[in-house]
């Protein structure tokens, strides 16, 4: 049985629906760049132009780390879009936060980390959303890569998709989310975004990707 959702996590759910962080759009679906016909889109950059949304997710981000990653040394962002988040949650944390890029500069210093990172710094992960896993996972292994003990990712959302549960168990790696599909469904179908059946065609197809 799934574990309920938070009162948090339904006000991150109600707030993502609220600004169309998240999109549900099952009769009309979008096309990711893949080609892949979906009927959901997520862009969590729309966040940072809603206060009120924004500092309901950084105030969580920065409790999830304090609970679960009380050790942690650095927040690294992932590039682009969990850099800003990075920044905010580690300005409430007083730590030090950089970013990985999605691949080495080609001049100056050719850094794919960004910021100061030491061998044996804990560092917590922050993400907008993960689908897949495959662009954390990427990001953990650079990090590990550059001597840095990776406790965890923490994504303000989750499509809860089966690759990303195994690309993550392979890596050896825990993530979090803030909010889930199921919340974000649940809320979805209480506010009458979508219908019931609706709901769970679209977390079924997610269930298969």
């Amino acid at each position: 049985m799934n574990k309920p959702a938070s009162k948090r996590a339904k006000e991150i759910a109600e707030g993502l629906l609220s600004i169309q962080a998240v999109f549900l759009r099952p009769n009309d679906p979008f096309t990711w760049a893949s080609g892949i016909k979906s009927p959901i889109y997520c862009d969590n950059r729309l966040t940072l132009t809603a206060p009120k949304v924004r500092d309901l997710i950084e105030n969580e981000m920065a409790k999830a780390i304090e609970e679960y990653y009380p050790e942690c040394d650095t927040l690294m962002g992932t590039s682009t879009a969990g850099i800003a988040h990075a920044a905010i949650t580690a300005h409430i944390l007083n730590k030090p936060m950089g970013y990985v890029r999605g691949s080495a500069k080609s001049h100056g210093r050719n850094n794919r980390i960004e910021g100061k990172l030491e061998k044996g710094d804990k560092v917590v992960v922050i993400e907008d959303l993960i689908s897949t896993g495959g662009s954390s996972v990427e990001v953990v292994e650079a990090l590990r890569e550059a001597g840095a003990e990776v406790l965890g990712v923490i994504s303000i959302f989750t499509y809860d998709t089966a690759k990303a549960d195994q690309r993550f168990e392979e890596a050896n790696c825990e993530k979090r989310s803030l909010c889930t599909i199921e919340t974000l469904i649940e809320t979805a179908v209480e506010e009458k975004y979508v219908t019931e059946e609706e709901g769970r065609g679209i977390i079924e197809w997610l269930r298969e990707i």
